[in-house]
């Protein structure tokens, strides 16, 4: 075996910091692993002037989100029947509990103390013999009151569950957005409502100059004119506005020849446009015939 001088520098104590090699009981040799680090350098042993906060150091047990949280927990870890819980087991547990936080939080403790106080009343009373009610029944199980009400959070806790596991926007995924260029669809210009008027009135003037003198009643139908309209733009790419009315028949059928333009575009069945201002209107097929 060779002196610890024929050793290599990497196990020699000249390595160490020298806040170490000054430590009363440390070896020549240090063969062992660093309890930690300080500033890079590695800590062989405690320091003796070591002080620790007494907060530094917490042990945290499962977070329960208050009283009941706690019972449902020691009674479903322990396979206990919810309907008929040991009382004396289960309060047991819970104080032991109660005192853990109480050492470190008083505050939350708190909250714990009043459903502790109610566990020890249950358990006193169910030492005590049951005491039969006015009509000769026997007394509603004492433990009757917390079986409800641990029923009903765990019916809430899981319902709580299932909703928080459903996809949430911002959470889960995120809404895609996709822009469109609206540009490069064929967008015919509108027509103004008084420039159909305008060639309205042309119209309805030019029929007066041609009409005959002719005394008749005649029945028009505005969905048979639609008809008639719907048949004459059929073929044809655009059909300028005036094409549409026949001026020789007098002006009952061009108000009902105009009604019928109008309820097809209601009806969204065609399309008056106008490629620019004064300049002539014309009409088409809204849809491509079969």
């Amino acid at each position: 075996m060779g002196s610890p001088a024929d050793l290599p520098p990497s196990r020699d104590q000249s390595l160490l910091p020298a806040n170490l090699k000054d430590m009363p009981g440390m070896p020549a040799v240090i063969d062992q692993v660093a309890l930690a680090r300080l500033y890079g350098e590695p800590l062989f042993a405690m320091p003796h002037d070591l002080y620790i906060p007494p907060d530094a150091l917490k042990v945290f047990l499962e977070a329960f989100e208050g009283p009941l949280d706690l019972l449902l927990y020691l009674i479903r870890k322990q396979n206990f029947n919810i309907l008929d819980i040991p009382m004396a087991a289960v309060t047991r547990q819970y104080l032991a509990y109660v005192d853990e936080i109480r050492s470190t939080n008083l505050e939350l403790a708190a909250e714990y103390l009043l459903m502790a106080a109610m566990l020890i009343e249950i358990k006193s009373r169910m030492l005590l013999p049951p005491k039969k009610t006015a009509e000769g029944q026997e007394a509603e199980d004492p433990r009757a009151e917390l079986v409800r009400r641990l029923l009903e959070y765990e019916q809430i806790k899981l319902a709580a569950h299932q909703l928080n596991s459903i996809p949430q926007f911002g959470r889960d995924f995120l809404r895609a957005q996709v822009f469109v260029e609206q540009a490069l669809q064929p967008r015919f210009p509108d027509v103004n409502v008084v420039d159909l008027q305008d060639a309205w009135r042309d119209i309805v003037k030019r029929a007066r100059l041609v009409q005959h003198h002719v005394i008749t009643r005649e029945e028009l139908s505005v969905r048979e004119h639609m008809s008639i309209v719907l048949r004459k733009l059929q073929g044809s790419r655009f059909v300028e506005f005036e094409e549409l009315f026949d001026t020789t028949r007098g002006m009952p059928v061009l108000v009902v020849t105009f009604i019928a333009m109008l309820e097809l575009c209601k009806e969204g069945l065609i399309d008056v446009t106008q490629a620019e201002a004064f300049a002539p209107i014309y009409v088409r097929l809204a849809y491509t015939p079969a």
